[in-house]
């Protein structure tokens, strides 16, 4: 299953519809009933560079030691 956005021109609102990947294709309705649109989805990531510190990790990990153990974790 994925995460598709969609988008309805009449409402003008933007929502969410978690489908099959063999559906990605199929029409799609909004909350009112109108034909929506399918989006492209935008996310950042950072590749380092020059603009890397805009999305940089914070610092510390995710595991009790704060980030100074070796599992790599950042949750």
């Amino acid at each position: 299953m994925a995460i598709y956005e969609y988008y309805c021109t009449t409402c003008k609102e933007k929502f969410d519809k978690r489908r099959p990947m063999s559906e990605a294709a199929a029409a799609v309705t909004c909350a009112s009933g109108h034909r929506a649109e399918r989006t492209i989805t935008a996310f950042a990531v950072a590749r380092g560079g020059a603009d890397a510190g805009e999305f940089s990790m914070p610092a510390g990990g995710g595991c009790a030691c704060g980030g100074n153990c070796g599992c790599g974790s950042l949750n």
